[in-house]
């Protein structure tokens, strides 16, 4: 997936600022069922596309602790 201008790009509530962040595109995903993800360090680097119920999947399981602490 290529980086688009029109991709609003969000970072978790949870990073804290300290700069080992990734972003994702809400927007992109609620229209396409696909969600961008991309490294916050590297803006112009690559960009991950993962089907949505995959994505919160993973969410999901970081909630609930299933790969460790946090």
């Amino acid at each position: 997936m290529t980086d688009s201008p029109s991709f609003l790009w969000l970072k978790s509530s949870y990073s804290g600022g300290g700069g080992s962040c990734v972003e994702w595109a809400p927007a992109h995903a609620s229209t396409t069922g696909i969600v961008p993800v991309r490294d916050s360090k590297n803006p112009h680097g690559p960009v991950l596309a993962v089907p949505a119920a995959s994505f919160a999947s993973f969410v999901a399981g970081v909630k609930a602790g299933e790969f460790g602490a946090v």
